[in-house]
């Protein structure tokens, strides 16, 4: 699996679209995915949003539950790195990040404005 450092200061506006979930691993027993160390995985929905262009929405899986993370609200995603991968007739890129932290400050920040 390919993996490629994200520079997240080229992505514009990232925004929680929603809030951090457990991921998980097996759905028939909703047993929670972990990672290498057993600690569990998050994912957070972030929308970004650069230049006026058109609103992409990536999950990013992220060890430990984010804390203060709220629906709306601009984040900081700290670490982001894109994995390409392929089962079979499938592929696809899935994104990591080391953290995901609220932004603080402002309207923006509570989905009142800003740029997504």
């Amino acid at each position: 699996m390919q993996s490629i450092p994200v520079d997240t200061a080229r992505l514009g506006v990232l925004r929680c679209a929603i809030a951090p979930e457990a991921k998980i691993s097996n759905p028939e027993t909703q047993e929670v995915k972990k990672d290498r160390d057993g600690n569990p995985v998050f994912t957070v929905a972030v929308t970004v949003r650069q230049d006026r262009r058109r609103i992409s929405v990536i999950e990013i899986a992220v060890t430990g539950e984010p804390k203060g993370i709220e629906e709306g609200q601009i984040v900081k995603v700290t670490g982001l790195t894109a994995f390409m991968w392929a089962m079979g007739d499938r592929h696809g890129v899935s994104f990591r990040a080391d953290a995901i932290t609220p932004v603080h400050g402002g309207a923006a920040a509570h989905g009142k404005g800003g740029g997504a």
